[in-house]
């Protein structure tokens, strides 16, 4: 075994039936997430994400490495869209307010979780 399998104590391998795990509602306004995973020791987690039609997300901070792969629709920021089928990375420090005009569903992983702020005036 591992440290890390001993650290959070689960077996080799973790299967998540993620089709039959309920939606509940994210912190932002109109969407909802599923877990698939969360270490609160480490602040990492993976998350699945459905954004309604016109959704935003806040303005906010990346304190480590984010990483977010679009299974549909689509999600923009002022630097770019990624479109279903496409990932998109941001580094530690990086600082957006992201959109999903027509919605989306996405799988993101979060080395730390994001933290909000006030969008630069």
């Amino acid at each position: 075994m591992t440290a890390e399998v001993e650290r959070i104590g689960v077996p080799m391998g973790v299967y998540v039936d993620v089709n039959n795990m309920p939606w509940t509602p994210s912190r932002t306004p109109g969407s909802m997430q599923k877990t698939l995973f969360s270490d609160p020791e480490t602040g990492r987690s993976t998350v699945m994400f459905k954004i309604a039609p016109g959704g935003v997300i806040p303005y906010h901070e990346h304190p480590e490495l984010e990483q977010t792969f679009v299974l549909e629709g689509s999600l923009e920021d002022d630097a770019g869209i990624c479109m279903a089928g496409n990932f998109v990375w941001r580094p530690a420090g990086s600082r957006h307010e992201a959109r999903s005009p027509n919605g989306a569903t996405m799988i993101v992983v979060f080395m730390k979780p994001p933290v909000r702020m006030t969008p630069p005036t």
